[in-house]
């Protein structure tokens, strides 16, 4: 039998953070973030919290994430009963930029193939 225990944690996480990012955390830095995907370890003692970014300076944004993991992690310890509060470590996911800059370029090669009349 599977353990899903850390599936469901991170999605605990994810929904957690989410909200603190929406509604508690006023950092300047961060602007449009959404958290796309939590990876929590097997022991549950580390969270991996992947950002999208929009409109905004991924370096700045990131600086801001990484100064509130104190915070986070603290909230997170508040709102999610375990027994030891998982360290916080934001990573960017690009996935989303990938993902439209692959459609673009098969935007473009369908285009070729049809003469430049794009089709819809």
């Amino acid at each position: 039998m599977a353990n899903h225990r850390p599936e469901r944690v991170a999605e605990l996480i994810k929904q957690e953070v989410s909200d603190l990012l929406q509604k508690e955390i006023k950092d300047p830095r961060i602007g449009f973030v959404t958290v796309t995907d939590v990876e929590v370890s097997g022991d549950l003692r580390h969270a991996k919290v992947f950002v999208s970014i929009l409109n905004g300076d991924k370096d700045q944004t990131m600086e801001g994430l990484a100064a509130t993991t104190g915070f986070v992690r603290r909230e997170i310890g508040k709102r999610i009963r375990l027994r030891h509060t998982p360290e916080v470590i934001f990573r960017y996911d690009d996935s989303i930029e990938t993902g439209t800059r692959i459609f673009k370029i098969l935007k473009d090669i369908k285009s070729d193939e049809t003469g430049g009349i794009d089709e819809e």
